[in-house]
């Protein structure tokens, strides 16, 4: 089977687009024909060997923690999934991955694909519609009522914490660039604040309930967002390079968000997708063996938006 991968770290030059064997499943695990899966910029990070502490890989390494797909054949003892079945997934990210036309999958971290959107499109789910509720629902402990602000709402974790906040209940307030404003806008933002013209400590008078940080902000501006949160509020942060801030005389907590496979939550999420309550957004579709392209353009700053990459055949 074709896949990529790279046999030692470094910039996007050392990912091949080559012949690999066709992996078997294990006890508890399933074989899933790849429709898809998607680029995360942590991949271009753990391609570098800058992750190895937190996120350690063997080489080979086939990058691609999200999946769409078939399943094609079952390991012993698995239930509940059966040959012919299309799902999603967060793949466990010290593993081989989706990028690739068949994957190992271990079968409780899949669940039912979305009916509503194309399969290949399902990719752009898993990891970064999970980081979004984890951040919102587990750690921000989420109610109507709420004031939110989503800091770098235009990407596409950004996307889905303002739709799920706003379904929530909440009043959102999101910061974006001005191509991304149209997008949050539609995602349901109350308030969007410009970050390209305004300092969003400014911009921001009346405190909050929670701040959901994704931006990959200056030290002193993540330090400073506490003072945007009410006492008893949290700090939720996704850079976490930068540890996420506190302020204990007023109970305000800093948590650093670790995104965790969930398959029972991604079904949550999947069926909010066919209700027609969450909106799935593709900037790009293209070929896997394009791959080493995105990360290229990654690395240069000049991916916008979720990329979709598509399995021979998908």
């Amino acid at each position: 089977m074709k896949a990529v991968r790279f046999h030692e770290f470094g910039g996007p030059e050392v990912l091949r687009y080559e012949d690999v064997e066709q992996p078997v499943p294990a006890a508890g695990e399933v074989l899933v024909r790849v429709a898809a899966t998607t680029f995360n910029p942590v991949e271009g990070n753990i391609r570098l060997g800058v992750m190895q502490g937190a996120i350690p890989v063997d080489l080979p390494h086939t990058p691609g923690y999200d999946v769409a797909g078939t399943v094609d054949a079952l390991g012993e003892g698995v239930r509940g999934v059966d040959v012919g079945d299309e799902v999603v997934g967060f793949l466990p990210m010290t593993k081989a991955g989706a990028a690739a036309e068949h994957v190992i999958a271990p079968a409780a971290a899949l669940t039912p694909a979305p009916k509503s959107i194309p399969l290949a499109d399902a990719a752009a789910l898993p990891s970064v519609a999970l980081t979004a509720y984890q951040a919102l629902f587990d750690h921000g402990r989420l109610k109507s009522g709420q004031r939110v602000l989503v800091n770098g709402a235009g990407g596409p974790v950004g996307g889905y914490a303002v739709q799920l906040a706003k379904q929530a209940g909440s009043h959102v307030i999101a910061t974006a660039g001005p191509r991304s404003t149209e997008a949050v806008r539609s995602a349901g933002a109350d308030e969007i604040v410009d970050h390209t013209t305004t300092s969003v400590l400014a911009a921001v008078t009346e405190q909050v309930d929670l701040v959901l940080n994704l931006a990959p902000v200056d030290p002193a501006v993540l330090a400073r967002l506490v003072t945007l949160v009410r006492p008893g509020g949290v700090v939720v942060n996704t850079t976490i390079w930068m540890p996420a801030p506190t302020d204990e005389d007023r109970d305000v907590r800093g948590i650093n968000l670790y995104v965790r496979s969930d398959a029972d939550q991604l079904a949550k999420l999947v069926g909010l997708v066919d209700s027609g309550d969450l909106r799935v957004d593709v900037a790009q579709r293209v070929p896997l063996a394009d791959l080493p392209e995105i990360h290229a353009r990654a690395a240069a700053g000049g991916l916008h938006g979720k990329v979709v990459l598509l399995a021979p055949g998908a």
